[in-house]
């Protein structure tokens, strides 16, 4: 199945013709094949692409679906820009994206840097789901990152540092791949024991491994900004789980942010009313009591916490209201990437995974 990761059993269903290409930056997108049908649409951040599929032997496909664009509410004025729509149809990789992820990850592995896959290669292993993707999602330490920058600057990759606390990238052409030690609000970092526990799988036709459910979990709970909300995925990878879960690993990722947990437990079970029981009844019980004990016994001099959910939206509060700024503190506390490559700063809502 090149191109991707090997799924799981339990997700080999149907298999429809569609297909979709990611072209990211190219205008010579065109339907592929005599008896398909498609058309062209670009959007803000994947580029031009195409959809198609063949009349023949499946229902033809809208171009909103599988687009990697910013998932946000539409409000008055906004353009329509189509938002993604989650699919088990498996995405075409453009050739030049495909060979740049096979190249890195063999890379990686002929010179035993220790890494895991995550992103939509990993979503894709715990819940059978698909997504057009613009890179390729790799999670080391930071001290592993430093020796990967080294190995793809010497084999020609153009290599930057978009944040010293979290986030490098390799380009080649229009492509890249994200190293992540971490995220944004250093709240969770990579450690040795997400590499240990990764899962074998193969990616694009290398074999590698692909993090554990936990792990992406755990990577998830903080993409909670207004212009980017990981929640869905969450849900997923633990109703894909079917209580297949180590909820001790989860509570040790997390630690004193198991609020996080317990929100995106809430959410599940919304969901999902009819599967909480994928959730053990001690980790309900567990979460349920605590969340009790704190918001009807509150600790005056408990801290601010918002910036470390977002820190755009609660800026008001750091800069107006003279609350705690958390995140800051988070984030001079981390370990950060040390490398010889250029430093250059992203917008947030560009770096988030």
């Amino acid at each position: 199945m090149l191109g991707g990761v090997q799924p799981q059993s339990r997700f080999q269903h149907l298999a429809p013709c569609a297909k979709v290409i990611l072209l990211s930056g190219r205008k010579d997108a065109k339907p592929q094949g005599p008896s398909c049908r498609g058309r062209v649409f670009e959007t803000k951040r994947a580029g031009m692409g195409v959809i198609h599929s063949c009349p023949d032997t499946c229902p033809i496909l809208t171009a909103t679906a599988l687009v990697d664009v910013p998932s946000k509410c539409l409000m008055p004025g906004d353009q329509d820009i189509p938002l993604p729509v989650s699919t088990s149809i498996e995405p075409e990789f453009d050739l030049v994206q495909e060979s740049l992820y096979r190249e890195v990850l063999t890379l990686l592995n002929e010179r035993q840097i220790p890494y895991a896959v995550s992103g939509a290669f990993a979503l894709q292993q715990h819940t059978g789901i698909w997504r057009v993707t613009k890179d390729l999602d790799l999670f080391l330490t930071t001290t592993a990152v430093h020796s990967a920058l080294s190995v793809l600057r010497s084999e020609g990759f153009r290599c930057e540092i978009c944040d010293p606390v979290w986030l490098a990238k390799a380009h080649r052409e229009d492509f890249f791949v994200d190293l992540i030690t971490g995220m944004s609000n250093a709240a969770v970092s990579v450690e040795d024991s997400w590499i240990a526990r990764a899962r074998p799988a193969v990616v694009v036709g290398v074999p590698t491994r692909v993090l554990a459910p936990e792990e992406v979990i755990a990577s998830k709970l903080f993409v909670t900004r207004r212009e980017r909300f990981d929640g869905a995925d969450i849900t997923h990878i633990i109703y894909g789980a079917q209580g297949d879960l180590e909820w001790d690993r989860l509570y040790a990722l997390i630690g004193e942010h198991w609020h996080m947990l317990y929100w995106a437990l809430v959410l599940y079970a919304y969901v999902y009313p009819a599967h909480t029981h994928y959730v053990p009844s001690s980790v309900w019980n567990d979460l349920s009591s605590r969340f009790i004990r704190e918001a009807t016994n509150p600790d005056g001099k408990a801290r601010f916490r918002g910036s470390l959910v977002d820190d755009k939206m609660y800026a008001i509060d750091i800069h107006e209201w003279e609350m705690d700024d958390i995140q800051s503190e988070y984030r001079a506390r981390v370990p950060q990437i040390n490398s010889d490559c250029p430093v250059n700063p992203m917008p947030t809502d560009e770096t988030e995974i």
